[in-house]
């Protein structure tokens, strides 16, 4: 079955990629590797970072391509794929996995969103920042080390006590 995307050339997505097994903290204990892995990919295939967190077994992406390209698939095979390599095999295997020779260690899918619009966009990278708040690992976002949230409030985009505020209050556009 082949799944249908949106594939926009120089789009902003906003993305949720998993790992198979969601009781694992791969993303975290291993999260400068994930890095260096991400990095050395946007080294070869350009894109932009607006928003990005780490949590134990899953992680929030919102990214936009250059202009002309479409191409989230093949950055997100080689980010997948580097950080596997480097990851030792205690992941179990189905037998799906077996015959093709695949690591376990991530879903096949993931989730992708092509963002809209500045109101779609600004929801979505709250929503990657709130993140770790909302599954219970902090109280604030501030606190969560894992994520571009440091980055955005060190520019000014984010104040530093923005997760001090009830998340009923968190609306699209009232960060500042």
């Amino acid at each position: 079955m082949r799944y249908r995307r949106a594939n926009v050339a120089g789009g902003t997505y906003f993305f949720t990629v998993n790992l198979a097994e969601r009781k694992r903290t791969l993303l975290v204990d291993h999260v400068d590797l994930l890095g260096a892995v991400v990095q050395k990919v946007k080294a070869t295939y350009r894109f932009h970072i607006a928003a990005i967190v780490s949590l134990p077994d899953h992680l929030h992406a919102v990214w936009t391509l250059s202009v002309g390209d479409c191409d989230y698939a093949t950055r997100w095979m080689l980010i997948k794929a580097g950080f596997s390599r480097r990851i030792a095999e205690d992941e179990r295997h189905n037998k799906s996995r077996i015959a093709t020779g695949k690591r376990g260690i991530w879903r096949r899918r993931y989730w992708e969103h092509m963002i809209r619009d500045e109101r779609d966009d600004v929801r979505h990278v709250d929503y990657v920042h709130y993140n770790p708040v909302k599954h219970g690992y902090v109280e604030r976002v501030g606190a969560w080390p894992h994520s571009s949230f440091h980055r955005l409030v060190a520019r000014g985009i984010y104040p530093l006590d923005w997760a001090d505020v009830p998340e009923s209050e968190l609306e699209a556009g009232e960060r500042v």
